[in-house]
């Protein structure tokens, strides 16, 4: 914790801020500081309980995704309200536990938003990697029903899914595409040059034809 206090730097906190997160602590440094502690499970409990930003994502760095139950990764996603440190959570960890798919399933009906929104991360990998099993069209019916009023960061997620179906389905490409359109989510989400925009429709576009083209 010593070490993470004194790489705080103000201009840092400022820039995460912006974004959600409230901690000044660069990225690049705080990676090193978990690859010098090394997988270490009790180390990560306990910085995870302190409840500070920083130290819960060195947690993740240091935790091993087969450690946990699912039990306790429900109720780490839970406290995980940082969009870093949810991000991480999920990505880093329960994506690659034995509890995913439990949890997938679990998560994407939760009435709290950031919840279901990981859910719906989760969901995506599964379409973008294993969609084996997988309701497709399913899928595409709750997100044209319920995108469009969802909170942000499970309309992120929702839409994300959504690109990733018109991605790797040719032939649900034009109905991902046509939801797209009709919803317009994120369509003037500002995207710098030479970046894919996050809009569904322009993102499948420019996958699929980059694919194409290899």
């Amino acid at each position: 914790m010593e070490t993470l206090a004194a790489m705080e730097d103000p201009k840092a906190r400022a820039i995460n801020e912006k974004h959600g997160d409230d901690h000044g602590v660069n990225l690049s440094k705080l990676r090193a500081v978990a690859k010098d502690l090394k997988k270490n499970d009790d180390l990560a409990v306990e910085l995870w309980a302190t409840g500070d930003t920083a130290a819960r994502l060195v947690a993740i760095l240091i935790m091993r995704p087969r450690s946990y139950e699912a039990s306790q990764l429900d109720s780490m996603l839970r406290e995980a309200r940082r969009p870093k440190v949810h991000g991480w959570l999920v990505n880093y960890i329960v994506r690659k536990s034995k509890h995913a798919e439990e949890l997938r399933l679990a998560w994407m009906d939760d009435p709290d938003p950031v919840v279901a929104s990981a859910g719906w991360a989760l969901t995506s990998e599964r379409v973008n990697r294993s969609p084996e099993g997988l309701d497709l069209v399913g899928l595409l019916d709750i997100i044209e029903a319920q995108m469009l009023g969802a909170a942000e960061r499970l309309q992120w997620a929702m839409n994300e899914t959504l690109s990733y179906i018109g991605i790797e389905n040719q032939e649900l490409r034009p109905r991902a595409t046509a939801i797209g359109n009709r919803l317009g989510v994120l369509k003037d989400y500002p995207t710098p040059p030479n970046c894919t925009s996050p809009f569904a429709p322009t993102w499948i576009t420019e996958i699929v034809a980059r694919r194409q083209a290899t």
